[in-house]
C-alpha cells in the first residue's frame, strides 16, 4: 500500500509539473515583427527578407514584383540561454542594424506563468555617402527601436502576441512627394502591435499582423500596417509569404516613416526565410 501511494504521488507530481510551453511561434520573425521566441543556446540563424514594390500599378509592373524592392540579410546567434543577438544589412539607405532580444518570462503549463514576455532593442545606422544625405552630424545617422512583447499560446493551433513599441530617430526630417524638405518631426514615435498565428496543419499556419502608430506628429503621421499570409516550417526552416503595406525591413523605419496606405491599394508582397543551425 505504501508503494502504491508513493507511485500515485509521483504520477501526480509529473502531471502538475510546470513545464515551459513549446513553440508559441515557429520562428523569431513573424512577417515584419519579432516574436517572443528565442532559440536554444548556441543556435545560429540566418535571415533573408524581401519586400517587393507596391502593386497599385497592377499588371504594368506585374503587381509590384518589377518595382524597386527592399532586401535584408541578417545573422543571429544565441550565446546564452534566453539571449539572442544579431545584425543585418538592408539596401534601403544602406542600413546596418544591430539588435538584442531577451526572454524575460516563458509561458508554463499546469498553472505556471500564463504568458511569455520578451524585450527587444534595435539600433540602426544609415551608411550612405555624405553627398547623398543631409545629415549635419554623424549621430544624425542613428535610430533606435524598443519593444516589449507579451504572448500567449491558447491552444496547439492559436498563438497571439501584443507589444508596445518606442521608436527614436536622432534626426527625423520630413519631405513632400517631390523631395522638398518640410521640417522635422518629433524624435519619438510610440506604437502598438498585434499578431497571431493559427496552425492549419503540422507544417502550415495562417498569420496576421497589425501595427498602429499612436504619436501625433506635426508634419507627418505614419500609416498603420496590416499584413496577412501563411507560414510553412520544417525543423530548421521557416518560410513566410504575405501581403501588407510595410516595405521597410528595420522596425523603426516602418513604425515612424511608413507612407504606404493599405486603403489606397499601396500594398506589396513580401517573404521571409530563416535557417537555423545548432552547435
Amino acid at each position: 500500500m505504501a508503494l502504491q501511494a508513493q507511485e500515485s504521488m509521483d504520477t501526480m507530481a509529473v502531471a502538475t509539473e510546470k513545464s515551459p510551453v513549446k513553440k508559441t511561434f515557429e520562428s523569431s520573425w513573424l512577417m515584419n515583427s519579432q516574436t517572443v521566441m528565442v532559440p536554444f543556446k548556441n543556435t545560429f540563424q540566418m535571415d533573408f527578407q524581401h519586400r517587393f514594390g507596391t502593386w497599385e500599378d497592377g499588371y504594368e509592373h506585374f503587381y509590384g514584383i518589377f518595382n524597386p524592392s527592399n532586401i535584408r540579410i541578417g545573422f543571429d546567434y544565441v550565446p546564452a540561454k534566453n539571449l539572442m543577438v544579431g545584425f543585418g544589412f538592408t539596401n534601403q539607405n544602406n542600413l546596418w542594424d544591430f539588435y538584442g532580444k531577451y526572454a524575460l518570462l516563458q509561458q508554463k503549463t499546469n498553472g505556471g506563468t500564463p504568458i511569455s514576455l520578451t524585450y527587444y532593442v534595435n539600433a540602426a545606422v544609415d551608411t550612405r555617402e555624405e553627398e547623398n544625405t543631409d545629415f549635419l552630424e554623424s549621430t544624425d545617422r542613428w535610430s533606435f527601436f524598443h519593444q516589449v512583447m507579451i504572448a500567449r499560446k491558447f491552444s496547439d493551433a492559436l498563438s497571439v502576441q501584443v507589444s508596445g513599441n518606442l521608436t527614436w530617430f536622432n534626426y527625423h526630417p520630413v519631405y513632400d512627394a517631390e523631395g522638398v524638405y518640410l521640417g522635422r518631426n518629433q524624435n519619438t514615435t510610440f506604437s502598438i502591435s498585434g499578431l497571431a498565428r493559427y496552425k492549419v496543419s503540422k507544417v502550415m499556419s495562417l498569420i496576421v499582423e497589425y501595427d498602429q502608430p499612436l504619436t501625433d506628429q506635426e508634419l507627418f503621421d505614419p500609416e498603420p500596417n496590416l499584413s496577412f499570409g501563411f507560414e510553412v516550417v520544417t525543423s530548421a526552416h521557416a518560410f513566410q509569404v504575405f501581403v501588407g503595406n510595410y516595405q521597410s525591413l528595420v522596425p523603426q523605419y516602418n513604425h515612424a516613416l511608413n507612407t504606404n496606405s493599405f486603403g489606397d491599394n499601396e500594398i506589396l508582397i513580401g517573404f521571409n526565410l530563416t535557417r537555423l543551425w545548432s552547435f
